[in-house]
């Protein structure tokens, strides 16, 4: 029987093409198993060099400078509590889910046991000792005591900072608005009415001072 071949179908020139495509193919395979230039360069420099023991830190608390030296992953709660001996920040979960630890950090409140020390300097950082001025109290602090806005007093410190900047946010012109931006901060007491009656008072006056 007679078999007629198509052009490029079949014979030896199919046959080198064949060839060729599977020499490439295995070429661009190899390629692509190959590690990265990068790390082989990474490989022959070594290993990075990584940043151990104490270092000199300076943050900005409360308005004054305060040097202290501490290990490159000291957090900022414990860099206040442990180092610069301001108790006030609360140390609860020590995994930002109680809002205990909440202190200002250029205005801006944040969860300062998830946040290392070395990342806040240069930055003003307000902890709830600096909020009042000399003896008179911040108005939220004043708001507290007058709506009995505490029990067990844990969490107040942080109920309070972040009260300040619910407020400043424009996040407490409602009492549902309120409650939604201030819902980082747990109260295990249950003290959440008095709390808001408390924010929603300051926010009520115009602000706060500070």
């Amino acid at each position: 029987m007679n078999h007629d071949h198509t052009p490029g179908a079949g014979g030896p020139q199919a046959d080198g093409s064949r060839r060729s495509f599977v020499k490439q193919a295995g070429g661009l395979l190899g390629l692509a198993l190959a590690p990265p230039l990068t790390g082989f360069a990474e490989k022959l420099a070594g290993p990075p060099a990584v940043l151990a023991g104490p270092i000199d830190l300076t943050l900005r608390v409360n308005g004054t400078a305060r040097a202290l030296r501490a290990e490159p992953r000291v957090t900022l709660l414990d860099a206040l509590r442990e180092y610069l001996d301001l108790t006030g920040t609360k140390k609860g979960c020590d995994h930002g889910q109680c809002g205990a630890c909440t202190v200002l950090v250029d205005g801006r409140r944040i969860n300062s046991c998830l946040t290392l020390a070395v990342m806040s300097q240069g930055k003003e950082i307000t902890t709830i000792e600096g909020l009042a001025q000399g003896d008179a109290l911040h108005p939220m602090q004043e708001a507290f005591i007058k709506h009995d806005g505490f029990q067990c007093g844990y969490c107040t410190p942080g109920q309070i900072l972040s009260g300040v900047a619910c407020v400043k946010e424009g996040h407490a012109a409602t009492d549902d608005q309120c409650r939604e931006w201030m819902s980082g901060n747990l109260c295990r007491c249950g003290a959440y009415p008095n709390i808001l009656a408390a924010v929603r008072e300051v926010a009520g006056k115009g602000g706060t001072q500070g």
